[in-house]
């Protein structure tokens, strides 16, 4: 992969006028193997290949995105954790399931400075959902996970359970249990010699996999999935003492209102200047490398699809504020692009988008349809998905998906976000906040940072979007928020005003 990627014949299952026998009977010799990197909270302006002015060092990934299809466009279903990594394994909203917000202890209860509380919210992967672990593995996949689970807090939850016949690293927790350094207090993966990194032994253990995987006969998935770079920010000192070097001194701006009535504002961080991240970033890279470098070496990159991906928005508000997400508004936790708009590279063999860029709005949710297809996997296994297969995209087919886009975030978020939702269609995006019933419209082709809210210069568009929201809120059973004692009110519905 490091020289490119080669474009083979596509298969027969991707070609006009394939009977579906034959598609089968192609896909059962030439079915891909499947490696799926997620990482945590890497924003969309981390990566050089979409930010050729970033402060991060990231060659191997944009090095994925120049032999692949790189989506200018990519999304995650949710601006927080738990909830996106829902949606990729199922290919569904997480609002279905009233899965909305991240999955903590019971006994975790927030603070809030508002009348009203969030939404109530359930906090597991139910085991009757098919996953696309499970779905692979129907199909002959053989199936590993390593790394950031975060979907239960029951073990019954965790990866094992759902579809994974290998489970390294994956458990309830959101951040490494004990951090990123040996040894760790983590259930479902031993300690390493004292001082070992994280990232480098997650992927040591998936390259260990591959190896054991090649020349088995069956293709595989490998879902691998990174802590970094979750906080705690932390990172091996070498690497950190090379960005200490040419930082330049650290800049905020005052400029997001968290919620009504919120006696204070986020201050949003503009510039990419932490050391520690930075040394978080080249270490992640590296070991993308690392695995990249292990495919070619097999022989496998001919018969590999790699995606990469991230489960939401780069962290800028708050817990250290340690990236920027310039030119994109908000971050981690907001319902602004800087909170849901990730990378999103696909890379690969038989995909005619290899090293095109794609500007189609895509969602993670969109994985599990499209590793379906791409697998030749035509008898369904899983329940009627949201997502919506890339393969035509990926195949020059089509330049754009005509569809609405969700997103439903019923919480106050750690990171200072409001709660609200917000639609996509077109060039087009609109903001709906619970608290008081606000609307902001966005034209997204020529105001990225969402700073000109059109509003009431769009009044049709405006009511038609908020009208397609509120329908979707019908048809996923959505849930709002709850009025605090003494305030009397119902819960907040769509269409209504709370503010007094």
């Amino acid at each position: 992969m490091r020289n490119g990627l080669a474009v083979l014949a596509v298969a027969c299952s991707m070609l006009v006028g394939c009977s579906p026998d034959a598609a089968r009977e192609s896909s059962a010799t030439s079915r891909p193997n499947i490696v799926l990197i997620l990482v945590d909270d890497l924003g969309y302006s981390d990566i050089g290949a979409y930010n050729p002015d970033t402060f991060y060092e990231t060659p191997n990934i944009d090095g994925l995105a120049r032999d692949g299809a790189m989506f200018l466009d990519g999304y995650a279903a949710n601006p927080v954790c738990s909830p996106s990594r829902f949606a990729v394994l199922t290919g569904k909203y997480p609002s279905r399931f009233a899965a909305t917000d991240w999955f903590r202890a019971t006994n975790w209860k927030p603070r809030f400075e508002s009348r009203y509380d969030p939404a109530s919210f359930e906090q597991y992967l139910p085991l009757e959902e098919t996953t696309l672990a499970e779905m692979l593995k129907a199909n002959g996949y053989r199936t590993a996970f390593l790394g950031k689970w975060h979907l239960g807090e029951d073990e019954k939850y965790w990866p094992e359970h759902q579809g994974f016949d290998v489970n390294v690293g994956g458990h309830s927790k959101g951040s490494p249990p004990g951090g990123y350094f040996s040894p760790y207090t983590n259930p479902r993966m031993s300690s390493g010699p004292t001082g070992e990194y994280l990232p480098e032994r997650l992927t040591t253990e998936a390259i260990d996999l591959i190896h054991s995987y090649e020349g088995g006969g069956e293709p595989y998935f490998l879902m691998l999935s990174y802590y970094t770079v979750h906080t705690p920010l932390q990172a091996p000192q070498d690497t950190v003492d090379k960005y200490a070097d040419k930082q330049s001194a650290e800049v905020f701006a005052s400029e997001e209102q968290v919620w009504t009535g919120s006696a204070t504002e986020r201050k949003t961080r503009i510039s990419q200047s932490h050391s520690v991240y930075a040394a978080m970033i080249e270490h992640l890279d590296r070991n993308v490398g690392r695995v990249l470098n292990a495919l070619e070496e097999l022989g496998a990159e001919d018969d590999t699809i790699v995606i990469f991906t991230s489960d939401n928005g780069g962290l800028s508000t708050s817990e250290g504020s340690p990236t920027s997400n310039l030119p994109l508004r908000g971050g981690k936790g907001w319902l602004y692009e800087g909170g849901i708009r990730v990378p999103f590279i696909i890379a690969g063999p038989n995909l005619i988008a290899t090293g095109t860029r794609i500007a189609a709005p895509v969602s993670g949710m969109d994985l599990l349809p499209t590793i379906r297809e791409l697998a030749g996997i035509y008898e369904r296994t899983e329940q009627g998905v949201d997502g919506q297969s890339l393969v035509p995209l990926l195949n020059a087919e089509i330049v754009a998906a005509d569809r609405a886009m969700f997103w439903h975030y019923p919480h106050y978020s750690n990171q200072g976000g409001f709660p609200g939702a917000a639609i996509r269609r077109g060039q087009y995006k609109l903001i709906e906040r619970f608290e008081d019933g606000r609307i902001h419209l966005y034209d997204l082709s020529s105001d990225l940072g969402e700073q000109i809210d059109l509003a009431e210069q769009r009044p049709d568009l405006t009511a038609e979007m908020r009208s397609e929201l509120h329908q979707w809120y019908e048809e996923v059973d959505a849930r709002f928020l709850l009025p605090k004692p003494p305030f009397n009110e119902s819960a907040w519905r769509p269409g209504q005003s709370m503010e007094k």
